[in-house]
């Protein structure tokens, strides 16, 4: 049986989408871009977006009963490849070890322009 996670400490929806599902053993979480749920504010430097990002899907995690430690998968969309060393910085302070599986991959362009948007698997 599936379960709609919602918090307000990530980015809302931005259209016809749940911000993450709750399968009882496994989250599966909707794109996360650096939006600051507060303020609405976009983050624009690769580091701020950066952290800001994991900084959601963090948030979102706890409040589905999950946590960074749990994650087994994660897909980075980037638009830019040169920031994959800077993103790679903040994505290490986020995750332990050992890491989980990962994609990243470069695209044309993202929701409201962000130049991130990461999204996860995670155990319960």
């Amino acid at each position: 049986m599936k379960k709609v996670i919602a918090t307000d400490r990530a980015p809302q929806a931005i259209g016809p989408y749940s911000q993450a599902i709750d399968l009882g053993e496994r989250i599966l979480t909707s794109g996360i871009i650096p939006v600051d749920p507060a303020t609405g504010e976009v983050k624009t430097t690769v580091n701020e977006a950066a952290e800001q990002a994991f900084s959601n899907l963090r948030n979102l995690l706890e409040d589905a009963g999950s946590g960074m430690d749990k994650v087994l998968k994660t897909t980075v969309f980037i638009a830019n490849m040169d920031d994959f060393a800077a993103i790679n910085e903040v994505y290490a302070k986020y995750f332990p070890e050992p890491y989980p599986a990962r994609s990243c991959v470069e695209v044309s362009r993202l929701p409201k322009d962000v130049l991130l948007e990461v999204e996860a698997i995670a155990e319960k």
